[in-house]
């Protein structure tokens, strides 16, 4: 069960993501639409795990796998946003949400 603690810092760590992504990581992108969905955070505050929607691309795990591999930069980016907010800036790991990808194909199979 989440904390209220870790409840906030999650919604925190969703809404200067999805900032950084729109602004600062833009040519990350390339040309697709991401979407940070939900950050879970750990007990200790130390990793947070972020589901990505994307939108716009086909190969959506090579654009994780670029994604996964600038974590470094941007979690640096991250810090100097919510540094004087939390104590730890946690590591990041980046998951693909498929969650409407999977809405999608259960209303196509219920169309048919």
């Amino acid at each position: 069960m989440e904390t209220l603690r870790q409840s906030k810092v999650s919604r925190m760590l969703q809404r200067e993501l999805g900032d950084i992504f729109l602004k600062e990581k833009r040519h990350l992108l390339e040309g697709a639409m991401v979407t940070v969905t939900i950050v879970r955070i750990s007990r200790d505050f130390s990793v947070a795990k972020v589901y990505l929607s994307v939108f716009g691309i086909n190969n959506k795990k090579t654009l994780l796998s670029k994604i996964s591999a600038q974590s470094k930069e941007i979690r640096h980016a991250l810090g100097s946003k919510i540094k004087n907010q939390v104590r730890v800036i946690p590591e990041l790991h980046f998951h693909l949400d498929d969650s409407l990808d999977y809405i999608d194909h259960i209303d196509k199979l219920l169309n048919d």
